[in-house]
């Protein structure tokens, strides 16, 4: 009978999912003879309302009112504040969780959300099991506090950064982990330089031109619509793809503004499961920081012009790009469109940024976190 390891998390943007799947996949691939990973949706069997105010919740206020977000998280580092929210979830979540571990019987537990740290840890210690925890913190620079309410746990994150605000936190640095961000194992390899212009051709873009990619993630970008205007009003020498995600309203908008101007190279996408290849065959992608976004986008080669960011959250990978000189933040819309235009126009800046983007020697941690997972007593 195979073992069986639990890999927890919440679909709140992609990243939780993202990581936990590419260790799953991972874990089949090298050892799915005697080891059976299974994602596990911590919301599964919540009540909907819950459901719909961490989920749905959060991808409103991202696409909506990031302030509320913003608001939400800064609240919650109020340790009061934050109790309450992690017993709430607790109480809704933790018989599914209880459910869930009498019925697999796993010889591990990979947790990926942080709202899930107390359920798992109460669940252990109410049927008194002793079952080895990892939690994977998935943003790499500015974390939660929530992260670090359970104090006896061992952790896997992405920088010494983080590393060491833990240990200012009095967590004891045999239990942090460090190892490189967890990326789709696609990533690991990008696409050979002379074979991007074959690649560009076959997706419908002109092998020799320039192209700017909008991508926000799975929910689209926020103000995509500002942006994309001004980008089209610019008049910039460049084709512009947007992936809208799921966003229909921002998809619509672009739809209409591909007809009011017909005269720029304009591909609208909604949700797209090739990413890997719309950021290879790019030049400048345009985003906001979210982790997983932000990481793809390096290990790509490409320069990140980021526009948006969340306070705390994303502060970090913000501060990552910007201050190691790999791309460019700028909030001003019309400053960033301009931004852009410079970056394109001057090869010797474009290099400059690539040359720092590859001397940062960038390497997806999906194996490394694998095997301290598969290795972990």
């Amino acid at each position: 009978m195979k073992e069986k390891y639990l890999l927890f998390y919440l679909k709140t943007g992609g990243g939780h999912l993202a990581p936990a799947k590419s260790i799953a996949n991972y874990i089949l691939q090298n050892k799915g003879d005697g080891i059976e990973p299974v994602l596990v949706d911590g919301l599964a069997k919540a009540p909907s309302f819950l459901r719909y105010s961490i989920e749905d919740g959060y991808r409103m206020s991202q696409t909506k009112a990031v302030w509320s977000f913003e608001a939400i998280y800064a609240i919650n580092k109020i340790p009061l504040f934050a109790a309450v929210n992690v017993h709430l979830v607790n109480y809704f979540v933790k018989p599914y969780i209880r459910e869930l571990i009498l019925e697999q019987r796993p010889s591990k537990l990979v947790v990926f959300h942080f709202l899930l740290i107390t359920p798992v840890f109460d669940v252990l210690r109410e049927l008194k099991l002793d079952i080895p925890v990892i939690t994977v913190v998935t943003d790499p620079y500015t974390a939660h506090p929530i992260w670090f309410r359970e104090k006896k746990q061992n952790y896997v994150v992405f920088s010494d950064r983080l590393k060491n605000y833990m240990i200012d936190r009095n967590i004891p640095s045999e239990q942090i982990n460090v190892y490189p961000f967890i990326v789709n194992d696609r990533f690991s390899t990008p696409i050979a330089a002379e074979k991007i212009p074959i690649v560009k051709q076959q997706m419908g873009f002109l092998p020799n031109k320039k192209l700017v990619l909008i991508f926000g993630g799975g929910d689209g970008m926020p103000r995509g619509q500002r942006i994309l205007k001004q980008l089209l009003r610019s008049k910039i020498d460049a084709e512009i793809a947007i992936v809208c995600g799921h966003n229909q309203k921002l998809y619509d908008y672009a739809m209409l503004m591909k007809q009011e101007f017909p005269e720029v190279l304009l591909t609208v996408y909604g949700f797209v499961d090739f990413a890997y290849e719309l950021m290879n065959v790019s030049d400048v992608v345009i985003t906001k920081c979210g982790a997983s976004t932000f990481m793809e986008i390096l290990m790509s080669g490409k320069v990140p012009v980021i526009n948006n960011y969340i306070w705390e959250q994303e502060k970090g990978n913000m501060e990552q790009v910007r201050d190691n000189n790999m791309g460019i933040y700028e909030h001003n819309i019309p400053r960033m469109v301009d931004n852009v235009i410079r970056i394109l126009s001057q090869s010797s800046l474009y290099a400059q940024f690539a040359a720092n983007i590859k001397n940062a020697k960038l390497e997806n941690g999906t194996p490394k976190v694998a095997e301290f997972i598969l290795g972990f007593h």
